[in-house]
């Protein structure tokens, strides 16, 4: 179970390319990746594409990634997510919440 993430900065926003799995082991290595930007950026996408696997856990820090980016006036959005890894989103009812933009590139929210 490893979760690789790459952060590529341009200016002020960040784009988090992930790798993995994000489960209750890899969790934590999101977090301190993810929090600290929506802080600090004006824009932070997080890239799914290379994600296999993602539990509820997962889904706790994209929340609070998305409550954050709203108290800083940050747009954080979720791109090219996998049909596994989407149904989470919309079984949660957070695809009507969060930026999600999928695998085909269309908008979600």
């Amino acid at each position: 179970m490893n979760l690789h993430v790459n952060v590529e900065k341009e200016g002020n926003q960040s784009l988090v390319k992930l790798s993995g799995e994000i489960d209750v082991y890899t969790v934590s290595i999101l977090e301190e990746k993810v929090l600290p930007l929506v802080d600090t950026e004006e824009k932070v996408q997080v890239d799914l594409h290379k994600v296999t696997y993602m539990d509820s856990t997962g889904l706790g820090v994209f929340i609070s990634a998305y409550k954050k980016a709203q108290e800083n006036n940050c747009h954080f959005e979720i791109v090219h997510a996998h049909d596994r890894v989407l149904r989470l989103f919309i079984v949660t009812g957070l695809d009507e919440i969060i930026n999600l933009r999928t695998e085909s590139g269309g908008e979600q929210a």
